[in-house]
């Protein structure tokens, strides 16, 4: 067995490898770059090694750099994650040509295998169901209208070399397919450094489901069972499950055989993953393999009780698998929620800053300990205080839960979301929520294209039904009767000055547009009880209790004897008198007063925002690459303005409204703010 590993990547990822070396006793050695030296894969490893600038071009993925700092740190082996360099057949080859064992698979392996196009040819050779396509490259983007236009629209237009949704389009029409080439092109030249592109026919009402298999190099191959990918946005997994709440028994078999066929055709060794595309009728199709360890891998774990990441070194060691394709376990269902730096609000533009307020739920499974079950489990690269920078993924923990079955877990990751605190950025959490509150989502009624058809115009948080809406309301007035109780308790204060608690006030809920709610309750103290009251709202009581401090966001409790977990602060952006709260995705500005103050409030004059429509306003923090515009330059509706990259996105920013450029305020290379005045138009 290896002494010492050195870790190739980033993040959750390094971390989560790190945890695993721990506990088998083996010593490890990060990398990172000038953007990452305080971060928490640094600080967790035995030893670390700067590779260079924050670019990941000039750090993370400098294979000579890597090499160089296993010999000069002795690590006999390598991890290299998920992204990066983690399917590089050269980078493998190259550890092994140095006599670093790289742990994953064989150059080979990746060669045949990482390659879409290379990979489908052997999957028809291999008897492997696969989608008709074209599986040559395709030179330009006239030629992708073509073989589009004679496979049948829609079609999906793929980088060779892609993944993680990057290089990736579906194209309904001509059009689409011509700007879909490109946009695919860059992306893929920009992100892997292979603009190679094809095209194959998109399966309409498609379940996204992933076979997770494992090799040794004895010629021994299991599948672990399936995992269900569907819900997706723009491509990118956003919420995976095992094992999946649409096939059957025999179709998982089925597609279990035939990932292990493909595995053994190319000689696979370590950990990989088998993708396929299944259509309502249960008819499966080989969309890719992965010859990499998937973000996703932690909801396999959950119910086999395997650590994958502990079986990829034992196999790169020359170990034998421990067990047969008949030990394999499936126990339980686990959800695993991918937590993103973006804004759901802005059409989840990547968020980036500093971590004010970092606190996931306290966790009772861990990485590098998967005989654990039926809890919660946080993966994470970051902690509180630390910075998100922009030049990575925007991925900053993954939030894993085990359940007796589907229903019990959707109930354990609801809680623990509602129990996520981020402050500082932006995040997906409301937007997470959301999804698994949704009917369709709870009934395993869903395919790839859920979120599109749910959420055509992006997300809004009117957009969640709260189970109970009154909720909210009652939890604002208990938290502000609780805090008028600690205020008259303070001492010193003046006769006939004192702080009056009353029992009735009004919940005024906040709108933007001026359009109040105004609800008026009755708190009750319980009597002898100076931690509870019932708050009576339309009509119902709510009996509360709970132990969280009032500075406290999360605020866990009672609720007419059911446990609750929510958040709630004090002052926003557009009241500093209000409270914010939030509770399964849904959130209630809102400010707690006296009825008199909310007869006086009713008649405070609405002042609406400034009018900005003049102005192209950077969405997001990011890198200002093109201005594409300049000043007395006329511009029609939908006309490309600008462009920003984030995170590794490429976003365009086009012309809402014909009009004549006034003057360019922002240059090519500057990095923006959010809201930063890009371009103004002429009124």
């Amino acid at each position: 067995m290896f002494t010492k590993i050195l870790i190739a990547n980033r993040g959750e990822i390094a971390c989560r490898v790190i945890a695993t070396a721990r506990r088998m006793g083996i010593a490890t050695v990060a990398v990172y770059s000038e953007a990452d030296r305080n971060a928490r894969h640094v600080q967790m490893a035995d030893e670390a090694v700067l590779l260079g600038p924050a670019p990941s071009r000039e750090s993370y993925l400098v294979a000579e750099k890597i090499i160089a700092a296993c010999k000069a740190t002795g690590a006999q082996a390598l991890h290299p994650g998920y992204g990066f360099l983690s399917e590089n057949e050269d980078f493998a080859r190259r550890c092994e040509a140095e006599g670093i064992a790289f742990i994953g698979p064989k150059a080979h392996s990746i060669a045949a295998m990482g390659d879409k196009i290379a990979s489908k040819k052997l999957a028809n050779e291999a008897k492997v169901n696969t989608i008709p396509g074209y599986n040559d490259p395709i030179a330009s983007a006239q030629d992708a209208v073509g073989i589009a236009q004679g496979i049948g629209y829609p079609v999906m237009i793929k980088a060779s070399a892609g993944g993680g949704g990057k290089g990736l389009r579906v194209a309904f029409n001509d059009k689409e397919a011509f700007e879909g080439f490109t946009a695919c092109q860059n992306e893929a030249r920009n992100s892997f450094g292979d603009d190679r592109i094809f095209i194959e026919k998109f399966v309409e009402q498609p379940r996204h489901i992933e076979i997770q298999i494992l090799g040794d190099s004895h010629g021994n191959v299991v599948y672990l069972n399936e995992r269900e990918c569907s819900i997706q946005r723009r491509h990118q997994k956003v919420i995976e499950e095992a094992p999946s709440p649409f096939i059957s028994d025999a179709t998982r078999k089925a597609m279990g055989e035939q990932a292990v066929a493909l595995a053994k055709a190319v000689k696979y060794e370590s950990a990989g993953t088998v993708e396929f595309v299944v259509g309502k009728d249960q008819d499966f199709y080989f969309l890719e393999m992965n010859t990499r360890l998937q973000v996703e891998h932690p909801v396999t774990e959950c119910i086999t009780g395997l650590d994958l990441v502990e079986q990829m070194i034992r196999v790169a060691a020359g170990e034998k698998l421990g067990f047969t394709q008949a030990e394999v376990k499936r126990d339980g269902w686990a959800l695993e929620c991918r937590i993103n730096a973006e804004d759901p609000l802005r059409n989840f533009l990547p968020s980036t800053g500093r971590l004010v307020r970092f606190a996931p739920p306290v966790p009772s499974m861990w990485q590098a300990n998967t005989h654990e079950r039926l809890g919660v489990r946080v993966d994470t690269g970051v902690t509180e205080g630390g910075e998100i920078p922009m030049y990575y993924d925007s991925m900053i923990a993954k939030l894993i839960v085990h359940g007796t079955d589907r229903l019990d877990a959707i109930a354990k990751m609801r809680e623990a979301l509602n129990g996520f605190v981020i402050r500082g950025i932006s995040s997906n959490v409301p937007f997470q929520s959301a999804l698994l509150a949704h009917p369709d989502f709870v009934s395993g009624d869903f395919n790839t294209g859920f979120i599109a058809k749910n959420y055509p115009d992006g997300f809004r948080s009117d957009l969640v039904v709260a189970d109970d809406p009154d909720f909210l309301v009652a939890l604002a007035a208990f938290l502000r009767r609780k805090s008028r109780q600690r205020a008259a308790g303070l001492s010193g204060q003046l006769p006939g000055y004192d702080v009056k608690i009353g029992t009735d006030y009004t919940v005024i809920a906040l709108a933007s547009d001026g359009q109040h709610r105004y609800t008026p309750v009755r708190v009750v103290e319980t009597p002898g009880d100076g931690a509870s009251a019932t708050v009576s709202v339309n009509g119902r009581d709510y009996t509360l209790s709970s132990p969280s401090r009032l500075n406290d966001i999360g605020i866990s409790g009672l609720c007419n004897g059911r446990a609750f977990t929510a958040q709630a602060e004090r002052g926003t952006p557009r009241n500093p008198l209000a409270l914010a709260l939030q509770h399964n995705g849904t959130r209630l500005e809102a400010m707690v007063v006296s009825p008199r103050m909310a007869d006086l409030h009713r008649l405070m004059p609405h002042k609406p925002p400034p009018d900005l429509s003049r102005f192209v306003l950077s969405p997001m923090p990011g890198l200002l690459v093109q201005v594409a515009v300049q000043p007395g330059q006329k511009v029609q509706a939908g006309e490309r303005v600008a462009v920003i990259e984030a995170m590794k996105m490429e976003n365009v920013l086009l012309a809402s409204a014909d009009g004549v450029v006034a003057k360019v305020l922002a240059q090519a290379g500057e990095s923006l703010t959010v809201d930063q005045a890009i371009v103004e138009f002429q009124s």
